[in-house]
């Protein structure tokens, strides 16, 4: 059911529903925070040749092509089964995994050199449970890059959002605070964490012009552990 907000048709969905139906879209929508993030978080992963490197919670594949160009074994596991088909369509050869990150990883342990989980953090509970997951499944030494749409704009009420025909559908957002997201990397046993923040400016402008609000926000948290 859709209500009106200030004018506006606003339709909630659950997460999975939501990506479903953004998939057809998605990669075309401009997007402030996935632009910030497409800027920051491979330089931030520094992938290598050779490496096992997953991306959990891949959508549309966005990140495989410069996973790919950089020489590493790109493996991509998502809970959207209509972003999987997109990604698939896109990277016919990547491995890909229909599944939930908030459930055990059918993974097997020890095996990736890195993790990189993007842009899916405020949709993920309970996070202690999650990050240990993460870091079964990465190699001794291996490491977890976790970007994820600042807390700051979900306590903003900002949440993951997209317009289709005359109706704007919301996804809602855990309010997890950096706080929370660093105890929970550290109750899972990563070590050497380290967080970045970026805010609008005028790059993200210039990419995305309706990005002019966010000026100076905060708009992009990247979390690194090693385990």
């Amino acid at each position: 059911m859709s209500v009106m907000v200030g004018g506006k048709k606003i339709q909630r969905v659950t997460a999975r529903e939501g990506y479903d139906r953004w998939s057809r879209t998605y990669d075309t929508t401009p997007n402030p925070v996935v632009s910030m993030d497409d800027r920051c978080t491979i330089i931030a992963l520094a992938p290598k040749a050779g490496e096992r490197i997953l991306d959990a919670g891949c959508g549309t594949g966005r990140h495989f092509g410069p996973l790919r160009r950089a020489g590493s074994k790109v493996f991509g596991i998502d809970f959207s089964l209509g972003m999987l088909r997109v990604a698939r369509r896109q990277f016919p050869q990547t491995p890909l995994l229909l599944a939930d990150l908030q459930q055990a990883l059918p993974l097997a342990n020890n095996y990736f050199d890195a993790i990189l989980c993007s842009l899916v953090g405020e949709h993920l509970e309970p996070l202690p449970r999650i990050f240990r997951e993460m870091q079964r499944v990465l190699k001794p030494g291996g490491r977890l890059i976790f970007s994820v749409y600042h807390p700051d704009m979900a306590a903003a009420g900002i949440e993951a959002n997209f317009q289709e025909v005359d109706v704007e559908f919301r996804l809602g957002a855990y309010r997890h605070t950096v706080k929370d997201y660093l105890h929970a990397l550290q109750n899972a046993g990563f070590v050497d964490i380290r967080q970045h923040e970026w805010r609008g400016d005028e790059q993200l402008i210039t990419a995305v012009p309706q990005a002019k609000k966010y000026l100076n926000f905060p708009i992009l948290l990247i979390l690194q552990g090693k385990k």
